[in-house]
């Protein structure tokens, strides 16, 4: 079994309504919801570079893509999707390994996250240094929200004012983000201060050490 995983180009755009269909059946299949993208869409994000694409001894197998949000300071890997015949083989490690080092390279400062119900994602965005986090901590761009409107759990989303659902929330955050957080303990945000926490930590370490 031959495996190879490409950075998607405009040569790829033949197999975006394939990936449609496949993202549309696998989500009855789960039953809920995913961010419904048109053709046009997955073809201008292969054209742009910003996708990759799996195939299994040339046979299509599997995509995924980088939507970026607030001002390219969020980044969203979305639309991971494996084709029925290909599951079960690590495949799904491989894209997502493959789509979170493009999107490191392209937006280096970027956070990156993701919103998933799915255990088997989870574990993979745990091994490549996600954390879970609240929906707080997550874009608030109205845009990406809107993604989550053909959820059949959405209402509930809506209800807890886009901070709570059934999906499990992940983030990861670049080396220089988490630096700027602690060589800065006093945030600020408009006219509010926010404390660093980790400041507090290290001196109760420090004052254990004595």
């Amino acid at each position: 079994m031959n495996i190879d995983i490409f950075v998607a180009n405009a040569s790829h755009t033949v197999y975006a309504q394939q990936i449609c269909d496949l993202v549309y059946i696998s989500a009855l299949e789960r039953g809920t919801g995913i961010a419904k993208r048109s053709p046009e869409y997955i073809m201008q994000k292969m054209i742009d570079n910003k996708a990759v694409i799996a195939f299994v001894d040339g046979d299509f197998a599997g995509f995924s893509y980088i939507e970026t949000w607030s001002h390219n300071r969020f980044v969203a890997n979305s639309g991971l999707i494996i084709a029925h015949q290909y599951r079960g083989i690590g495949l799904a490690r491989k894209i997502k390994s493959k789509i979170f080092s493009l999107s490191r390279k392209i937006y280096p400062d970027a956070k990156i996250f993701s919103i998933t119900t799915g255990l088997a994602v989870m574990k993979i965005n745990t091994e490549l240094g996600f954390r879970p986090v609240t929906f707080s901590e997550l874009t608030d761009d109205k845009e990406f929200w809107k993604g989550c409107q053909g959820c059949k759990n959405f209402p509930i989303l809506e209800q807890n004012n886009y901070k709570m659902c059934i999906c499990t929330a992940l983030l990861y955050e670049p080396k220089s983000v988490k630096n700027s957080i602690v060589n800065n303990p006093i945030g600020k945000m408009g006219k509010r201060y926010v404390f660093n926490p980790l400041l507090k930590i290290n001196s109760i370490i420090s004052f254990k050490k004595r």
